[in-house]
């Protein structure tokens, strides 16, 4: 079980560097807009490709971020029940949660997405506009990394809740 637990805190500290690492672009993002305004409306130049920046920003942040926020713990669910549920409750609830619905997802996404992204990479997508940033294959491709991002952190979910599980159990029957 350590060697799994090992694993756990492994994927856990990949998606960490991921997530932190992505928080950055929220302050990015701010600076070009700032940047894309004052161009504007001081200088009147437009920017297509700072304008589309912020929004591959924005795509990568939510998508990159994710796991880390599973990680955390800070992804939105319903707590009337899993507030003041005991810790072997939550495990439990946690395990249930990835194992059918995080997992599925994420194999849902990859299924949906995989053609979509080849296509892209194909024909080597790149923005309408002229002066856009040609690379949204490059965008596209975040989406198959997302979905194996949170697999991951899933798995990693997977592992911890078993191991909860597994220290309340051996508790009850030595106790």
């Amino acid at each position: 079980m350590d060697k799994l637990q090992s694993l756990a805190a492994q994927i856990d500290k990949v998606n960490h560097g991921i997530g932190r690492s992505a928080t950055w672009l929220a302050l990015l993002m701010v600076l070009v807009q700032f940047s894309v305004v004052v161009m504007r409306y001081v200088f009147g130049i437009g920017s297509i490709m700072m304008q589309e920046a912020i929004v591959y920003m924005h795509g990568v942040l939510f998508m990159m971020a994710a796991a880390d926020t599973l990680l955390q713990d800070e992804h939105v669910r319903v707590d009337i029940f899993y507030a003041r549920a005991s810790a072997h409750r939550k495990a439990l609830i946690n395990l249930l949660g990835s194992v059918f619905f995080i997992l599925p997802f994420c194999i849902l996404i990859t299924y949906v997405s995989y053609d979509y992204v080849s296509i892209s990479w194909s024909v080597r997508e790149g923005s309408r506009e002229t002066s856009g940033i040609q690379g949204i294959f490059l965008l596209k491709t975040v989406i198959l990394l997302f979905a194996a991002q949170l697999a991951m952190q899933a798995i990693s979910s997977i592992l911890k809740n078993l191991g909860t599980l597994a220290d309340a159990k051996r508790e009850t029957r030595d106790g």
